[in-house]
């Protein structure tokens, strides 16, 4: 699906080069962190995106949601081309976007407390009296589960608060899309499976959509809609979750699947009859 998306996000033919070094003759190497990737979300869709340390899914993560211009390509937010990145309609565009990074303690200013940060999230963008920015932040901080600590500072939250504090704060701007890059591999498997749920339940409940990057596969087919594969800059696959977990394409996918634990023999079995089956797809990327 390659042309624009009237409601939701459409990326095409996306490119991230870097300058590598310098010859000492002739033009210096680049190093492609995305290369030539192509994408939609859907209004209401989640997209999980995984791949090894390097495969270029942050780059990809930044790119989509706007705070870093690609080489090439073009990013559609609901029919509409990202400002240029600084301008006052990008701000403008930036309130619709946000995201949630892995690490919720660099993000978070130590000196204020949790309703402050979530307040001052919600007044950049909204002219509002105070009692109003007051009743919206502590009803978004009810919504994550934090109701009653909104007064903390962030050293005194868990991890797991501390996340919700951070989504609090991405949430109160009624963002269409929010992008989470990693946002719980710093966690505990428990606290993950919580923050999991809260996603999934506002997700619903606001009518979110949302790109999941992660490289815990598990995670990603819990949460998502359709998954895309990316290796060495590259969409290798995407698809259904279902579809793609159960009947991976390409022989990269079928190798980062094969590390998951199986669920049961049946899954195990499925598992060595794709492998082995010689239907793998060619190397060549499929894109959606």
């Amino acid at each position: 699906m390659n042309t624009p998306a009237a409601r939701g996000v459409a990326a095409t033919n996306l490119v991230q080069a870097y300058a590598s070094g310098r010859r000492l003759w002739g033009k210096p190497d680049t190093f492609h962190a995305v290369d030539r990737v192509s994408l939609t979300i859907a209004e209401g869709e989640t997209l999980g995106i995984v791949g090894e340390s390097g495969s270029g899914k942050s780059t990809l993560g930044r790119m989509i949601a706007g705070i870093e211009t690609p080489t090439s390509g073009t990013v559609t937010f609901w029919g509409q081309h990202y400002a240029r990145v600084g301008t006052p309609e990008w701000r403008r565009q930036r309130r619709h976007v946000q995201v949630v990074f892995q690490n919720p303690a660099a993000v978070v200013d130590p000196r204020w407390s949790i309703h402050a940060q979530v307040r001052e999230a919600l007044t950049t963008h909204e002219q509002l009296v105070p009692s109003e920015a007051d009743d919206r932040a502590q009803a978004m901080l009810a919504m994550v589960g934090l109701a009653a600590m909104g007064k903390r500072l962030p050293h005194q939250l868990s991890g797991g608060q501390l996340q919700r504090a951070v989504i609090a704060r991405a949430l109160v701007l009624n963002p269409r899309l929010v992008v989470c890059d990693e946002a719980v591999s710093a966690l505990d498997v428990s606290v993950q499976a919580q923050i999991i749920n809260l996603l999934l339940e506002l997700r619903e409940r606001l009518d979110l959509s949302l790109m999941f990057i992660s490289h815990d596969l598990s995670v990603v087919r819990h949460i998502s809609h359709r998954v895309g594969v990316m290796h060495a800059g590259e969409l290798l696959e995407i698809g259904d979750s279902g579809t793609l977990f159960d009947n991976p394409q390409h022989a990269y996918t079928q190798r980062l699947l094969a590390a998951i634990p199986a669920d049961s023999p049946r899954q195990r079995r499925l598992r060595d009859i794709n492998a082995f089956s010689g239907h793998a797809a060619s190397h060549t990327p499929v894109q959606s």
